[in-house]
């Protein structure tokens, strides 16, 4: 057998470049992989977490995370769902609270996971939410859901759980002797009289109440707040409907995200503990984060396929 052996100084120099390459790239792919080239970390918010009042909740996480883990800790205030799911898509977010639809969507659309969800007392038993139907109080016309046929609508967005899914399949329901779907619900002059969407749940409580419309689906936990806060007075509107249990709101990742990040995360977030975040930006005082997975959300992003596709 023949070997051809290094037999020159050029030789050598050659392959000593060769190998200083090779180690260099399994370095940077060992830090890549590893999480250890972090520099930074940003997290995505919807309009509805993302209020002037809860702007120093939000800044307390994002400094005591960024002490936990050593790197500097933004944000990204977006303007919809689709905008975080995109930002988590493209690396631009690497971590959002989101619903259960919009978490069903980001992990078809940008591979993502989520890890903690809010849970009342920290106990997961606890972790759900519901969709409500409110109207104005003295509105004599709406008081259950079969009087909303004919009537003003605001949706919240295309892609709330609680402002768009479940209130879709709601009326479906509760109408299912006129064989609706998704499309005849969200068209003006079909089955509303107008639909809207007025892009989080504080806005469309806020357009009942001045009577710019007549009814809205929201988050029976963003009525309570906006009432105990002072921005909704008590007995303004009326439930007439209520919707069966959702799972909760939760913190979910980016699939850039390295395993060894995630477990830091959900160790931080699991033990966060400050009254106010939770109160002002997860709009349940006594709520903590309990680990998720994508198992919790298996039964939304059935009743998305059922509806939407």
């Amino acid at each position: 057998m023949n070997t051809k052996r290094i037999s020159n100084k050029k030789d050598y120099a050659v392959f000593g470049i060769i190998a200083t390459m090779v180690l260099a790239i399994c370095a940077i792919y060992i830090c890549g992989c590893s999480g250890e080239s972090v520099k930074n970390f940003t997290i995505a918010y919807a309009p509805n977490e993302s209020t002037e009042q809860s702007t120093d909740a939000r800044n307390g996480l994002a400094k005591d995370l960024g002490a936990f883990l050593g790197v500097e800790v933004k944000e990204i205030q977006a303007t919809d769902y689709n905008a975080i799911i995109e930002a988590l898509r493209t690396g631009k977010a690497d971590m959002a609270y989101l619903g259960a639809l919009s978490v069903a969507l980001a992990m078809e659309r940008a591979g993502a996971e989520p890890i903690v969800m809010k849970a009342p007392k920290g106990d997961k038993t606890l972790a759900t939410y519901r969709s409500v139907f409110i109207a104005k109080s003295d509105n004599e016309r709406i008081n259950t859901p079969r009087d909303a046929k004919g009537k003003k609508i605001a949706f919240v967005d295309p892609n709330s759980t609680s402002g768009n899914l479940v209130p879709t399949s709601e009326i479906m329901n509760v109408f299912d002797d006129e064989k609706l779907n998704s499309d005849l619900i969200h068209t003006n002059g079909k089955f509303f009289e107008a639909v809207s969407f007025s892009g989080k749940h504080q806005a469309g409580l806020q357009a009942v109440i001045k009577g710019d419309v007549d009814i809205v689906p929201i988050s029976d936990q963003i009525l309570a707040s906006e009432i105990a806060n002072g921005n909704a007075a008590e007995g303004s509107v009326k439930v007439i409907h209520s919707s069966a249990p959702i799972p909760a709101e939760v913190m979910t990742v980016g699939k850039t995200v390295s395993p060894e990040l995630k477990a830091k995360l959900v160790k931080f977030l699991t033990a966060y503990d400050n009254a106010e975040y939770f109160a002002k930006v997860i709009k349940v005082p006594s709520a903590r984060f309990v680990p998720s997975s994508k198992d919790d959300y298996a039964a939304i992003v059935t009743l998305n396929r059922n509806i939407n596709q």
